[in-house]
């Protein structure tokens, strides 16, 4: 069978995907991952540079990968012994298996001649990045709705749900990314807090400090970066609180190490609700997937929508690949759910859009 390479111009299509158990899989396919030789690399084997910066596979798969030509320098087949110099064409030709996403919908909120505003859903993350590309927001909507091209506006972490505004000009974009650096944007979150949240508003005015290599948020006051946040309690039950959050600086994580800060982190957040987070350098995968990975399905079935099916469509599978027979990357925690915060409000100087409240946010 000939095989048809895709890249990251071929549009996702609703085909793509797959509904098992409450998730949402993307059909692997045949990629062309394109880069260029780094100054770093140059110097190393073909094979030493991948075993070196892509560590997800063995090295005895890039060795096979070389000889049979699935990864190629300047288009051409090289030898394994071949080495690399700085800014040439490296193609890696693989079957690709996207982590899956829980099988919520995209409902759109509004839509206009040049917004478009839609509710995410959590675990999906917002455009194509790292192993997902299908299973995005982008990708889906252009698969299931036939809606592009859209240009984000702001962003939402992967396991943050809510209010996601996309521009459909790339000029309308660039006005409203002119009023978020202006700082003339308002924005709203809800989130779900362990313990009972003091009444009235309490600011916290605490630096964050982001760990990109841990994937997480301190507060440090000496190297960290200004940030506010205005939180008031709307209802708590003893247990938990919901808690409204408004964001007046935009740092990463900046909430959920703020609510942290308080003594009341996010009720499900399992990377915050300990003062000594999961390292991932030790467990091999971001920090919010290690952290999640002990939470349960609990609240999952109400919100997941009707869409699963338990049919065993069939996929192609390589036998080259080190991912088939399975439908996701291999060690991939399937059990993964949302955090307990959603976006609820984005308003401007004379604009605003709003989301529905998330079915967690009452309380019993």
């Amino acid at each position: 069978m000939e095989i048809v390479w895709q890249t990251p111009a071929s549009p996702p299509d609703a085909k793509d995907y797959i509904f098992r158990n409450g998730r949402r899989y993307v059909r692997p396919y045949y990629f062309e991952f394109i880069s260029h030789v780094k100054n770093r690399w140059a110097g190393k084997t073909i094979v030493d540079v991948f075993a070196d910066e892509f560590k997800g596979r063995p090295r005895e798969y890039f060795v096979g990968a070389v000889k049979c030509g699935r990864i190629q320098v300047d288009e051409q087949i090289v030898p394994v012994t071949y080495v690399v110099r700085s800014s040439q064409k490296v193609s890696h030709f693989l079957h690709r298996h996207e982590p899956p996403v829980l099988a919520f919908d995209i409902p759109v909120l509004y839509e206009g001649s040049d917004i478009l505003t839609v509710c995410k859903p959590s675990s999906v993350p917002v455009h194509p990045c790292g192993q997902y590309r299908k299973n995005t927001v982008i990708g889906i909507l252009v698969a299931e709705n036939g809606i592009n091209p859209l240009f984000p506006v702001h962003r939402l972490d992967r396991l943050v749900s809510g209010l996601l505004i996309f521009a459909r000009t790339a000029n309308k974009a660039d006005q409203l990314r002119q009023q978020i650096q202006a700082g003339l944007l308002h924005k709203e979150y809800v989130a779900r807090v362990d313990g009972v949240f003091p009444d009235g508003e309490l600011v916290i005015d605490a630096n964050v400090y982001y760990n990109a290599r841990e994937g997480v948020s301190t507060i440090e006051q000496s190297k960290g970066k200004t940030a506010i946040t205005k939180f008031t309690r709307i209802s708590t039950n003893g247990l938990h609180s919901i808690v409204l959050c408004k964001p007046i600086s935009g740092r990463t994580h900046q909430i959920r190490v703020h609510l942290q800060y308080t003594g009341h982190p996010i009720a499900n957040d399992m990377l915050y609700l300990s003062s000594c987070p999961i390292n991932r350098s030790t467990q091999g995968m971001g920090a919010d997937r290690a952290a999640t990975s002990a939470l349960s399905q609990s609240n999952m079935s109400s919100q997941i929508t009707g869409r699963d099916s338990t049919s065993t469509e069939d996929f192609l599978i390589d036998p080259k690949c080190t991912h088939c027979p399975n439908l996701g990357p291999t060690g991939y925690d399937v059990l993964e759910e949302g955090l307990w915060l959603h976006c609820l409000r984005y308003s401007g100087p004379d604009w605003s859009y709003e989301a529905p409240y998330p079915d967690w946010a009452t309380l019993n």
